[in-house]
């Protein structure tokens, strides 16, 4: 069980490690001239009355959750310890390799005293990170098709050498059998509406106070979003530093291009629709290092040279006109929560 669980947590993100190296574009599409620009920046993330059932067409390497089981139900007068758990991606594999590179998987372990049972609770995609930030290019479609869902997963125990040895296992809390119960209510409604994961946050520079166009929407935003409502239950969280991993891409001012029906529909713009296939096109599976090197020079000629970059987000399509350092990954202090506070942006 703990070999599953370590392993969904490194799979949980691989290109954090390799599609975050360099991203990808197709040179010659500019701006969609005549398309409105929206300004309420950042775009809010789009939430979703139920989670729709998978598509058959997207399978995952690995299994989600293989070892998962409902959130139990605590007693109202127990102490339930809370940890912050953090450790590399694919730990499982390469150890602390990427741990170097502050890529990290994020989670929250929780410990009934009454029971003296450990639960880990984190919340990663479905198909695995690649199908969640790049799609499927179906010949028999003409729009790009997304395998893109993310949720959480809640399991019984804590592995706790793979936390401890190269990452963190640090309580952060203690809170009540109802503070945790009421947790369990929200975490079922928050993973019922925020269906997808979004892997990038993008900025128009990495300058304190730059404005934010997107913002992500992985591991470490459940883990601040959880944190944030057990604070409104009430929880008062020691006072430590917690760092977070996030990946930026840096870019103008995004320029909104239409969703699949007034991009690829019937009356879409077959010229951007193709500029959009071909964007996404080094991103399909390699079959060869020999391809993959020549993937990798398209990639590098669109975004570095060319400065153009396609996001997809809210399921609607962007362009990005990319900007110096267009791409980096931080490792950033994000502070734990004050008592009946929310954190700002979750």
């Amino acid at each position: 069980m703990r070999r599953g669980a370590g392993a969904a947590r490194g799979r949980a993100s691989w290109c954090r490690a390799v599609a975050l190296l360099w991203l990808a574009a197709v040179p010659g599409w500019p701006r969609a001239s005549g398309v409105l620009s929206r300004r309420h920046w950042p775009v809010p993330y789009k939430r979703f009355d139920s989670r729709p059932k998978p598509d058959p067409y997207c399978q995952a390497k690995y299994t989600f959750c293989p070892t998962g089981s409902p959130i139990p139900v605590m007693e109202g007068n127990d102490d339930i310890e809370v940890f912050r758990l953090q450790a590399p991606v694919w730990e499982f594999k390469y150890g602390d390799l990427l741990g170097h590179l502050k890529i990290m998987h994020d989670a929250i372990g929780f410990r009934s005293t009454l029971t003296g049972k450990n639960y880990t609770m984190e919340w990663y995609e479905l198909f695995q990170l690649g199908n969640c930030t790049f799609p499927h290019l179906r010949p028999e479609m003409d729009a790009p098709f997304w395998c893109n869902q993310g949720a959480a997963c809640f399991f019984e125990g804590i592995d706790d050498v793979h936390w401890k040895e190269n990452g963190t296992l640090v309580k952060v809390a203690t809170i009540s059998g109802n503070m945790f119960n009421q947790m369990a209510k929200w975490v079922k409604q928050d993973n019922e509406t925020g269906i997808y994961y979004e892997t990038w946050n993008v900025k128009a520079s990495p300058e304190k106070g730059a404005e934010t166009w997107f913002d992500s929407y992985d591991c470490s935003q459940f883990v601040l979003r959880t944190f944030s409502k057990l604070a409104e239950f009430g929880a008062e969280f020691k006072n430590i530093e917690t760092n977070y991993t996030r990946i930026f891409l840096y870019s103008g001012e995004p320029t909104y291009l239409g969703n699949e029906t007034s991009v690829f529909g019937p009356t879409g713009n077959k010229t951007l629709g193709l500029a959009i296939k071909r964007f996404y096109y080094p991103f399909k599976p390699y079959l060869s290092t020999k391809e993959f090197l020549l993937n990798l020079l398209q990639i590098f000629d669109a975004v570095i040279v060319h400065r153009e970059f396609y996001l997809f987000y809210n399921f609607e399509y962007w362009f990005l006109p990319m900007k110096f350092p267009f791409i980096k990954i931080t490792y950033e202090e994000i502070p734990l929560p004050n008592k009946n506070k929310t954190l700002s942006g979750l």
